[in-house]
């Protein structure tokens, strides 16, 4: 049974993928990676994402967070769809506003510290900084971290250093966190407390998070299951 009560079926779809496929080139050779992925999910959701290495998942949530453009499908964030977002400036709108990012590795700026960190993202889009400076503060007491916000990341321990990501990633308060790989450097413990991070987040905030892991017990957690082989297969 998924930890993750916040669903509801009347809630609002914050993310849809329909009929996403995607091919690169080698020379003359097409390699299939996506084919026909369909997906749909909604606010508070937390679902997780399998399959082989290679299999396309990192490809799909570059796609999902519009990073990267499918060959053919269409996207839907927040009620936008893909085809109404003519510039990477409007796609990096859509980002800063709705879509948070965590990856395996933290990818914290290491000369700055946790609070420094977390606030990037609003530094970016020009936010009063006492206002979202509390806000970080916030965030970071809520993920245990309340005496670690002048740290530099190097100060951190791995678990810490991910919920440093976690708080960066939630900080614009966004409908959809695609995380890829976040508990892939972890120690078994450390990627439960993370585990747990999200669950909360998603509780509390109303994120949905879309998960690829490898982690098939923590995976199991989640709402939904799905497994990526091309085209994508609910568990």
């Amino acid at each position: 049974m998924s930890e993750n009560k916040a669903i509801c079926k009347d809630k609002e779809y914050v993310l849809k993928l329909n009929n996403i496929c995607k091919d690169y080139y080698q020379g003359r050779s097409v390699i299939e990676v996506l084919k026909d992925v369909n997906l749909t999910v909604q606010a508070g959701e937390i679902i997780a994402i399998v399959g082989a290495s290679g299999s396309g998942k990192s490809t799909l949530l570059h796609i999902a967070g519009l990073l990267d453009k499918a060959d053919s499908g269409n996207i839907s964030i927040a009620g936008v769809l893909d085809s109404k977002i003519t510039s990477y400036k409007h796609a990096h709108a859509i980002r800063l506003q709705n879509i948070g990012f965590v990856y395996q590795y933290h990818h914290l700026l290491p000369d700055f510290t946790a609070r420094e960190n977390v606030l990037m993202p609003m530094l970016i889009q020009g936010c009063n900084i006492k206002e979202m400076t509390e806000k970080a503060d916030h965030l970071l007491e809520e993920l245990g971290l309340g005496k670690r916000l002048y740290n530099l990341p190097g100060e951190l321990s791995g678990g810490e250093q991910q919920r440093v990501a976690i708080a960066r990633a939630m900080i614009n308060q966004p409908k959809i966190i695609l995380a890829d790989e976040p508990t892939g450097n972890l120690d078994p413990a450390t990627a439960e407390e993370v585990f747990k991070m999200f669950l909360k987040m998603a509780k509390e905030h109303g994120s949905a998070i879309v998960m690829v892991t490898h982690n098939m017990e923590l995976a199991s957690r989640t709402e939904k299951q799905y497994k990526l082989d091309y085209s994508l297969q609910e568990l």
